[in-house]
């Protein structure tokens, strides 16, 4: 038996591994896996995450439902290895740690998992315990993203944030205590009320603190949010170029994202991607195969796989999917079967070459030549030339040694980039 919280899983439940050797290996195709905890303590004001609070019960029936996909999937994806976990949400630090230690070892025993597999966990400060970390690092997680987003105690209280700077700084230095070597803390700017010296007062606190990876974001208003009833004409006023009442204007988030960009690469960390900076040998493998096209299985509410090229969407309703998940296995072997997806989208080859270059172009290397042509059999050229001749002598692309990426002045646009590489 196994013990998943006060809940024993018959042992028989879960699958072991097959020994590979090496030569099978080399073989195998890259997988990456994303587990979504749609859980929180409380839903922040600019959130629109499929996410929302739930007792103890509720979450335990969840993890067995993960339990369950990981089962039905582990056959399916025999000829898989996996490069990279993520545990997203939501909080997944809301709940047990020992649930999320079951889902790791789930993981394991389901999966081929490289030894040295990239393994997060998103992480509340608010949330955060030394005995949740020290069962973390156990279970061979060795990555966190922790969601600061302020150094500003009053703006994380406008944001409806459960945790304050100071327990941030506690559970960041408990963590490095506990020995993890790879921590991302995510920021946000362009906050209700903010100036360019109040976000730099939060660049220049974390820098301090040394964290290997660093996420920088843009606030965005979403429709569903109380942020978008409270802020939607100053969005509109915004995004129009025209003066706003609380959010910052177009400007100041331009001078915003510039000031915190030299700040991060003057102590050291390399912007990857539009929204990332890592210290060197610390980038995200796991986003980096998203922004590749890498496939991906999505494990959960709402999650979306990504499998030979056909994307896959899970149900987003919670007793549909527990529903779902105790009948999965009546499906057969076929992942296009599965009884869990409300959608499954086969992306053609146009579809394919579109996604790799806005995707791709999201990273400060861009897209090669080669990787291109390897992908679908044809040159670049031979789809792409007049795009990237207009949008070099507009300089807002550099081609170079056989590489394609955004100049200085594409980043500013990149949007309007990107959207040239959408064929009708």
């Amino acid at each position: 038996m196994r013990q998943v919280g006060n809940v024993e899983i018959p042992q028989e439940a879960f699958m072991s591994v097959l020994k590979l050797d090496e030569e099978v290996i080399a073989h195998m195709k890259n997988l990456e896996i994303y587990i979504h905890i749609p859980f929180c303590v409380r839903k922040c004001e600019y959130c629109d995450f499929l996410s929302f609070p739930a007792d103890d019960d509720a979450k335990l029936r969840y993890v067995k439902g993960l339990m369950a996909e990981m089962i039905f999937y582990g056959p399916l994806m025999k000829n898989y290895q996996v490069s990279s976990v993520y545990i997203g949400g939501g909080t997944p630090s809301s709940i047990d740690e020992q649930w999320i230690a079951a889902l790791i070892e789930g993981v394991f025993d389901c999966f081929n998992v490289l030894p040295d597999a990239e393994i997060s966990i998103e992480c509340n400060p608010g949330t955060l315990s030394r005995e949740k970390l020290l069962a973390y690092r156990d279970a061979g997680i060795n990555r966190l993203s922790i969601g600061l987003q302020s150094a500003n105690n009053d703006e994380l209280k406008q944001l409806g944030r459960i945790h304050t700077f100071e327990q941030f700084v506690t559970n960041y230095e408990v963590a490095r205590n506990v020995g993890f070597k790879n921590i991302n803390v995510d920021l946000m700017y362009g906050l209700p009320g903010q100036s360019a010296s109040q976000y730099m007062a939060t660049v220049n606190k974390i820098i301090r603190l040394h964290p290997d990876h660093i996420s920088a974001y843009s606030l965005i208003v979403e429709k569903g949010t109380p942020f978008y009833e409270k802020y939607k004409f100053d969005m509109v006023r915004q995004e129009a170029g025209m003066r706003t009442e609380f959010l910052p204007n177009e400007d100041e988030l331009y001078d915003m994202e510039k000031a915190g960009q030299k700040a991060f690469m003057d102590a050291g960390y390399r912007q990857y991607e539009t929204s990332n900076y890592a210290k060197r040998g610390m980038e995200c493998r796991h986003n980096i195969g998203y922004w590749t096209r890498a496939d991906y299985l999505g494990l959960g509410i709402g999650a979306a796989s990504l499998i030979s090229n056909v994307r896959y969407t899970n149900t987003s309703d919670m007793d549909e999917y527990l529903s779902r998940c105790r009948h999965i296995h009546d499906v057969g072997d076929d992942i296009f079967k599965a009884n869990l997806h409300v959608a499954a989208d086969v992306i053609d080859k146009k579809g394919q070459m579109e996604e790799f270059m806005f995707l791709g172009l999201r990273m400060n290397e861009g897209v090669t030549r080669e990787a291109f042509e390897r992908a679908f059999g044809i040159s670049i050229d031979a789809i792409y030339k007049d795009t990237i001749d207009s949008l070099k002598k507009q300089e807002l692309l550099v081609v170079k040694a056989g590489h394609i990426y955004l100049s200085e002045r594409g980043k500013d646009v990149a949007n309007y980039v990107m959207a040239q590489f959408l064929k009708d």
